[in-house]
């Protein structure tokens, strides 16, 4: 059967390639991982592998074009099909012949494949958290199907049709791919007005292939981790592993880095696993017999919004020279006015707490300060300072640390910055903050002090260029004016800048400014447009 190859994502935002040298031409026979074509990207060469074996039908671009991602990038015969239709050059006809074969049982209806669309910018991947239908549900247009965690939040994917669910390509901890199928929808009539008859023929040929699990098509990335335990394998390889009904995890790979192969699924499936892959199995059963339940360990991958996380985090504290600051607020007149407000706007449904006086009050310091709401360029040679006071607040979910932001801070009140705080703080601890309140924050607040921390040294939230931790409050002893002492409630505030542009003496004013503001809350109202 012959069919395309569809060129994968090779870079975050790469969407275009040149062809620098093909390494096969037509009629060439190629192995699974063979490297087929070299393409230059504007960062770099990048050398495209087979996915699987078979022979070359055609190629679809001749060297110096230019190469769509997700587009054909040249056919392949696998010889798995002799029903199948040859290279996309007869692509009209091969419509004609192919179309009823899409049709099922029922008459009029036909399955379509629903394509895993963008769900944010630079995502080319996700995990399916929880699957909202199962095989043979009715489902209709705008109905939530699946649950999918990106690297950002939790995200909802709905049914672009009524239909009812043919197949769910994939189980719930298992890596979706963009612009690939996600499930199998029948619907009633002629096929889907969002697919073309030439989606249509790559649908049929990829539901052929995959008439036990998910498809593989456009998956043609360097080998990456199974599904189950720490497995290194090829789609390929993890599929034959399905039909065998084989777990990868219990598979001891012979490739590079321990990588599963055919050979050893298939020799694991007939109970013969051999050779080096055979003794590293045994030694592993025979270490596990042994090891006392007291010294087991656990691993598992870290995905979604915890890697992003990680990686974020690392690249700020590489790249940018963090200076802390840190100093003690009275909080005593701003908390007596929050509860005043808490109780009168409670009827209206409205949520007072004491972070929209943070935000409020950090806008306006903002105004006197504006490079405490600036980015610099990575070599530092430029900066650029925001109007928009974009505030972004982190809130600790189950599934990881997100920092919506509230926007344009200095056009709302207090009551609108409640508002916005209350919605973010809901959708962030149900997972599922929009893309846009994630994007486009200028500066970040942390507050450690829900938990119990007083002084804490956060990291900046790069691109930006300062980030305040807030420690819990306190009663405290303290001298008034008359040198009587008082109880009063105390909250240190732990400021992180980027010293490149923000040097000790800046942070300090600023820092002052805004503790003016909330320990006299009152001032703020002169300072309010």
């Amino acid at each position: 059967m012959s069919k395309d190859f569809i060129l994968p994502d090779i870079g975050e935002g790469i969407v275009e390639c040149e062809i620098v040298e093909w390494l096969v031409k037509e009629g060439d026979t190629i192995k699974e991982d063979q490297a087929v074509v070299d393409v230059m990207t504007d960062k770099a060469l990048v050398q495209i592998p087979a996915k699987e074996d078979g022979v070359v039908a055609k190629l679809y671009y001749a060297k110096g074009d230019i190469a769509k991602v997700h587009e054909p990038l040249f056919a392949i015969d696998s010889g798995s099909d002799e029903a199948g239709t040859a290279a996309t050059e007869g692509a009209k006809e091969p419509t004609k012949q192919e179309q009823p074969e899409a049709k099922t049982e029922g008459s009029g209806s036909t399955v379509t494949d629903f394509i895993l669309p963008d769900i944010g910018e630079g995502i080319v991947e996700c995990e399916i958290v929880e699957w909202q239908v199962k095989e043979g549900d009715t489902i209709e247009e705008d109905q939530a199907v699946v649950d999918v965690m990106t690297d950002k939040a939790l995200v909802q994917i709905p049914a672009k049709e009524t239909g009812v669910v043919e197949k769910l390509y994939y189980k719930q901890g298992d890596i979706a791919k963009v612009h690939e199928p996600l499930f199998a929808v029948r619907v009633a009539g002629g096929a889907s007005s969002d697919t073309s008859s030439a989606d249509a023929v790559s649908a049929k040929q990829d539901s052929s292939e995959t008439s036990v699990s998910k498809p593989a098509a456009g998956t043609s990335e360097a080998p990456e981790p199974a599904r189950q335990g720490k497995a290194i394998a090829s789609p390929a390889v993890r599929r034959r592993a399905r039909e065998l009904d084989v777990d990868l995890s219990k598979v001891a790979g012979s490739g590079a880095k321990g990588r599963v192969m055919k050979e050893d699924v298939e020799a694991f499936a007939s109970g013969d696993q051999s050779s080096e892959t055979a003794t590293r199995k045994a030694e592993s059963t025979a270490a596990s017999s042994t090891t006392p339940a007291t010294g087991n360990t656990r691993v598992e991958p870290i995905r979604g919004v915890k890697a992003a996380m990680a990686k974020q985090m690392m690249k700020s504290v590489s790249t940018i020279p963090h200076f802390t600051y840190a100093d003690e607020f009275d909080l005593t007149n701003v908390i007596a006015l929050q509860k005043q407000l808490k109780e009168r706007y409670a009827d209206k449904g409205i949520r007072i707490t004491m972070m929209p006086f943070f935000i409020k009050a950090l806008s306006l310091a903002l105004k006197e300060f504006p490079v405490m709401n600036a980015q610099v360029n990575d070599d530092c040679t430029e900066i650029t300072y925001f109007d928009d006071h974009n505030i972004g607040m982190a809130v600790d979910t189950k599934i990881g640390l997100l920092v919506p932001n509230v926007k344009q801070v200095q056009n709302k009140s207090i009551i609108e910055v409640a508002q916005e705080v209350t919605r973010l703080t809901q959708a962030a601890r149900e997972g599922r903050v929009a893309q846009e309140d994630m994007k486009g924050g200028t500066i970040s607040i942390s507050n450690i002090g829900v938990i119990g921390g007083t002084v804490a040294t956060p990291i900046i939230n790069k691109p930006e260029a300062a980030i305040v931790a807030l420690g819990k409050v306190q009663e405290l002893p303290r001298f008034d004016a008359q040198g009587n002492v008082v109880a009063r409630k105390m909250m240190t505030a732990s400021w992180s800048g980027d010293h490149r542009i923000i040097d000790g003496g800046t942070i300090a004013r600023f820092n002052k400014l805004w503790q003016e503001f909330l320990e006299d809350p009152t001032s703020m109202l002169v300072h309010m447009s």
